[in-house]
């Protein structure tokens, strides 16, 4: 299951320690996520940014580190390399907060047992996921497969 401790040599990685990305305006693309997703954004020099405590996130929220084809479609038309999955408790009215602050929101939804999702573009034209995970995890989700 995601986040388990597993034996292995040290040196190993333990989990996804930043997202960093450009942003022809770093301050006012901060200022957008901290008014409309409720993100505590702070001014580190040049950058903005905020971290997000394990003991912050909902009881069955992981982090997920995953590698796509190239041609993938799951992050949109646009091109970008990359797609930042946002945990939110309520995916409906972060949806909501995200269109009343001009983003816009995608029709696309899924819902899974591993949780509910919703994407939109920031102003800056990033599709970003939204995902509401689930109240409780299926047993048999994150079962190592010996593979």
């Amino acid at each position: 299951m995601a986040g388990s401790k597993k034996s292995a040599a040290e040196g190993r990685a333990l989990g996804v320690g930043g997202v960093f990305f450009r942003s022809p305006d770093p301050a006012r693309l901060g200022a957008w996520y901290q008014q409309v997703l409720g993100l505590g954004i702070e001014s580190w020099g040049d950058t903005r940014g905020t971290s997000f405590a394990p003991a912050d996130m909902p009881e069955n929220a992981f982090t997920v580190w995953s590698a796509f084809a190239k041609d993938t479609e799951y992050f949109g038309p646009s091109g970008q390399g990359f797609m930042i999955n946002l945990v939110v408790d309520d995916l409906d009215v972060a949806l909501e907060n995200v269109r009343k602050g001009g983003g816009t929101v995608l029709p696309e939804r899924e819902e899974a047992d591993f949780g509910r999702f919703g994407w939109f573009e920031d102003p800056d034209g990033n599709r970003v996921e939204l995902w509401e995970p689930p109240e409780t995890i299926p047993d048999d989700l994150g079962e190592d497969d010996g593979g």
